[in-house]
């Protein structure tokens, strides 16, 4: 209770003391689980090539080591990796082996997975090299939209672009109205046509769908040049895999499903196409980026990724720049292959696709035959996420309050749980009622069992002392029967 000036207190209240320091928050991810692993029990560590993954891991540093005084973050790394960045911005390596060293001088590793399961799952994906024009024609006719002022995102600004969706998506009309945004259909019968929203144009609807997937693409202009563009912004509605629809329509069996797969039956299918593709109401906004052919896309970190090395991760679970191990068995090859992918990766970036605590995107980087190799993964691996030092979770898991023991096999068969019903002696008899003449307490029936150990003389004598009754209660009509006193008649009788 807050006291005013007039109410406070004459005298001082005491002071509290605890006994010891309030305990630290344990290390925890939601829907996880994670153990302790030696870096010599994780296949495939000492074969990896740790000076790539470092200078992956550098570019990541780059923002959170600038960073003076860092909001406070409630997911489980936190702000802890600013210490590791911050050595490594001045250390420049050239070596492997000091690269590796560095990761095992830093870092812990703890296997990680979603709680009940051994394993994670990984996806891939790329950057798609489109066909394009700036202005619209018979060929390129598909625009490619801005994000539109309209579109109202609840606790966000305008301001944060090139960041996912946080919140509900509106769209405003007038000063206060606010309805849901167009879903996709809407958009491609024009309903935002017209407004100077166009960056250029695309073939078809199909390699914009598949860039809005991917979440970039280099448009290839039919000028020669070539433009950049990168996710800013979606509509609002989830997002719905039409591969898994065909799968449910028996059209492409689940085993056989890519990307490849899917763009194949477009063009043999387009009216069915468009009825597919408008199956998925999402859709994305994108911004152009001033990136060079040489330069790789930005992801959500804005850091440009590393092929090979850059995973998209769920970015309400886990921190931009987190090293993670993966391992598996991928068709990196072919199809049918099962390549050996035991390889040290960094999170930069995320998809509203990658949900839980071991689930990964991995970039292949831009074109083609990135494309194939991407478009057929969907393979379980093992995950290993590498924790600072500074850190510890293990010390602090320590200090976490433990519950109470359990009492002793000896006591507990003192009190045997044991489901009256089924036992044979009360065949016939109703569960729940027992006469008097059969009934034993529940620790004289215990010291009388064959089967249980002997209690201690403790217990025996405190078994072998006279339990005494309660009184009996008193009969009601000897009790109505007694004349009441005058003052508790008139009461009753107002009453």
């Amino acid at each position: 209770m807050r006291h005013s000036r007039a109410q406070k207190p004459s005298h001082p209240q005491p002071v509290r003391h605890l006994p010891y320091p309030p305990l630290e928050f344990p290390f925890q991810i939601s829907g996880g689980q994670y153990a302790p692993v030696a870096w010599s029990e994780i296949a495939g560590w000492s074969e990896d090539d740790h000076l790539a993954a470092y200078r992956a891991f550098r570019t990541s540093c780059r923002p959170i080591a600038a960073q003076q005084k860092p909001p406070a973050d409630p997911k489980a790394l936190g702000t802890s990796l600013r210490d590791p960045c911050r050595i490594a911005k001045g250390l420049e390596l050239s070596d492997g082996v000091k690269a590796r060293a560095f990761f095992e001088q830093h870092f812990l590793p703890l296997r990680i997975s979603r709680l009940g399961e051994g394993e994670g799952f990984v996806t891939g994906y790329y950057e798609p090299i489109v066909d394009g024009s700036r202005t619209e024609n018979e060929v390129y006719k598909v625009p490619v939209y801005r994000r539109p002022s309209n579109l109202f995102v609840r606790g966000t600004t305008q301001s944060s672009a090139g960041l996912p969706n946080k919140g509900q998506v509106f769209r405003k009309i007038g000063r206060r109205k606010l309805v849901p945004y167009y879903d996709r259909a809407e958009i491609e019968d024009g309903a935002i046509a017209g407004r100077g929203l166009e960056i250029c144009f695309l073939k078809d609807q199909t390699d914009l769908l598949f860039s809005q997937i991917q979440g970039s693409a280099r448009v290839s202009l039919d000028d020669g040049s070539t433009v950049r563009i990168n996710y800013d912004a979606h509509n609002g509605f989830p997002y719905t895999p039409v591969g898994r629809i065909l799968i449910e329509r028996n059209i492409i069996p689940k085993d056989q499903m890519s990307m490849q797969k899917i763009r194949e039956w477009m063009e043999q299918n387009p009216n069915e196409a468009d009825e597919l593709r408008r199956q998925n109401k999402s859709y994305v906004f994108f911004r152009e980026v001033q990136l060079s052919d040489k330069d790789e896309a930005v992801g959500a970190q804005g850091v440009p990724l590393t092929p090979g090395r850059s995973i998209a991760v769920d970015k309400s679970l886990h921190v931009y720049g987190t090293p993670f191990f993966i391992e598996g068995e991928l068709p990196i090859e072919s199809e049918r292959s099962k390549t050996p992918f035991r390889r040290l990766m960094i999170a930069q970036d995320t998809g509203s696709a990658i949900v839980g605590p071991a689930r990964a995107d991995l970039y292949f980087g831009a074109g083609l035959d990135a494309g194939k190799v991407a478009g057929r993964l969907r393979h379980n691996a093992r995950f290993a996420i590498l924790v600072p030092k500074s850190l510890d979770p293990m010390a602090r898991g320590r200090k976490m309050p433990v519950p109470d023991e359990r009492p002793s096999e000896t006591i507990a068969k003192l009190f045997p749980q044991t489901d009256p019903s089924k036992d044979p002696k009360n065949a016939g008899k109703p569960s729940d009622v027992t006469t008097a003449t059969n009934a034993k307490p529940a620790v004289q029936a215990a010291t009388t069992s064959a089967t249980g150990p002997s209690p201690s003389p403790a217990i025996q004598a405190a078994v072998a002392k006279p339990v005494p009754l309660p009184e009996p209660r008193p009969n009601v009509e000897a009790v109505s029967a007694k004349p009441q006193p005058r003052h508790l008649r008139r009461y009753r009788h107002r009453r």
